[in-house]
């Protein structure tokens, strides 16, 4: 995990920074959450590359580790999923064999190791996602995993925003989405395209990665 930056599961004092950083967000972020009885929280970017994917990761393993709290980190980023990378894990079943062929969830669950924290896979990448994120079943399937387990957050790691349209066809299934922007990487017109697109969303915030300060490595907005 170090050599992934899942800094969040590091206790050595060279994380101690970043890994204070995503205590904060945890923290913003279960308190608003929290506050409005939601328990389904999606990350995405405007485009690739922005860090998402590190930012879901991380953030669920902060939560995790918060003991009051259990996470469920689902791999949405059908096109490209990489959260088990994150893990060094390679898992044997993936979400879309759940729809495919009809393989139960149990068997597709993993544990990367961290108490209070399961993923759900995506094996192998999807050509199309979007209309699988879009449909009855996934829908079904969202909603079995809100009221199977009531407290616990669950969490997506979705594509980026601009890369097509499957963020905008699954955001129904979602209480909140999180914005990750990256110092230096993101456009401001990119930013605003998809901050238009998700307006019928609730934004819960957005998270300056990479950012080139003093104070911390990453900057919060709420």
């Amino acid at each position: 995990m170090q050599k992934t930056l899942v800094v969040a599961a590091l206790e050595d004092d060279a994380a101690g920074q970043s890994r204070m950083a995503y205590k904060m967000l945890r923290t913003q972020a279960l308190q608003c959450m929290v506050a409005k009885g939601w328990n389904t929280l999606g990350v995405t970017s405007p485009g690739p590359d922005q860090g998402k994917t590190l930012t879901s990761v991380n953030l669920a393993v902060s939560i995790a580790k918060a003991q009051h709290h259990t996470v469920l980190l689902v791999d949405l980023d059908m096109r490209k999923p990489s959260v088990c990378h994150y893990f060094d894990c390679t898992p044997e079943n993936g979400i879309e064999d759940h729809f495919l062929h009809g393989t139960p969830l149990k068997k597709i669950l993993l544990n990367p190791g961290i108490d209070r924290l399961v993923v759900l896979p995506t094996k192998a990448p999807i050509t199309n996602s979007a209309e699988l994120l879009a449909s009855p079943r996934m829908a079904e399937l969202v909603r079995e995993l809100k009221e199977r387990y009531p407290s616990r957050l669950v969490l997506f790691d979705l594509p980026p925003m601009l890369a097509g349209d499957d963020v905008l066809a699954f955001s129904p299934n979602l209480d909140a989405i999180l914005m990750v922007i990256k110092d230096g990487a993101t456009r401001k017109k990119d930013l605003a395209k998809a901050m238009e697109l998700l307006k019928d969303a609730n934004i819960l915030g957005t998270v300056l990665n990479d950012a080139n300060e003093d104070v911390a490595s990453y900057y919060y907005h709420y």
